[in-house]
């Protein structure tokens, strides 16, 4: 048996996923619907939450010494372990979270290449493998985290979800357009196409309180990436990373990158889609 959270979390846990009927009608009801929707998806994040945390506490230089990057490692281990003894998340979604971390790293190393150089990290770290800080897959991993919190605080089950291996070459085709782009071209917005006709029946069903609410599951694919574009902002103003056109002053991330995150939303969907408990919401039409 897998140890338990925190008392205080537990049961802010145990009362977010209430399902008891509410006697609540009108404006009222629509009022703490949001609120508990709200409530639930800041729950969600709560390994980007605390991640983010530190990078806005961690001083540039660093504390004692150790610089930041390194310092910003230990604390994505420090969290995810806690997450893990406490039974917020399996040995399962552990895996899946590893796997966010393997694939972004790998991005990472490509993109920050000699050859490519689409953004920097800039500070000294003992940390850094091949350029890059391995600090930096846990951005990846965190957009994980959230995917599989939000399963299980929303109760989300999706309707007409595509067959499995059409879902996963979408997927595969949308990671290896971040690398081949730069030989091959962009084809981002005819996999974005591809993607509208995939999901275009797909729905997610979502409770924020006591009864069922839909939404097309594009949709929050789309939102969802915007949140991490936000993010994004976030990181490149405290000087985490860099894109070159921010290294002699700070400007917003260019609004494509957005479309990015929605795609990389799309393929992290489709990995956490595959865990167990989670194939089992899931409703796929027979051929």
């Amino acid at each position: 048996m897998l140890p338990r959270a925190p008392l205080s979390l537990a049961a802010l846990d145990t009362l977010l996923t209430d399902a008891r009927t509410r006697r609540i009608e009108g404006w009222r009801r629509g009022a703490l619907e949001f609120l508990m929707f709200g409530i639930k998806e800041a729950r969600a994040c709560l390994f980007a939450g605390l991640f983010f945390a530190c990078v806005l506490l961690v001083p540039g230089a660093g504390l004692l010494s150790v610089p930041r990057y390194d310092l910003l490692l230990v604390a994505a281990l420090a969290i995810q372990a806690w997450m893990l003894k406490s039974g917020l998340e399996t040995r399962d979604e552990l895996k899946a979270i590893c796997l966010f971390h393997a694939l972004g790293f790998a991005l990472e190393a490509f993109k920050t290449s000699s050859g490519i150089k689409s953004w920097s990290y800039p500070d000294f770290a003992y940390t850094k493998v091949l350029g890059v800080p391995l600090f930096s897959g846990f951005m990846y991993a965190a957009v994980g985290s959230y995917i599989i919190q939000a399963w299980r605080l929303l109760d989300l089950r999706v309707r007409h979800h595509p067959p499995y291996w059409m879902a996963a070459l979408v997927a595969l085709l949308i990671y290896l357009n971040f690398f081949t782009h730069h030989a091959l071209g962009d084809v981002r917005w005819y996999l974005a196409a591809v993607a509208l006709g995939l999901y275009a029946r797909t729905t997610v069903s979502f409770r924020p309180l006591d009864r069922e609410r839909r939404m097309p599951l594009l949709l929050g694919f789309v939102l969802t990436g915007f949140f991490i574009w936000l993010a994004e902002n976030l990181g490149t103003f405290w000087g985490v990373w860099r894109y070159p056109n921010q290294l002699g002053a700070w400007s917003a991330v260019h609004v494509s990158k957005w479309s990015s995150w929605s795609l990389l939303v799309i393929m992290t969907f489709t990995i956490v889609a595959n865990l167990k408990h989670v194939k089992a919401r899931i409703h796929v039409p027979e051929q």
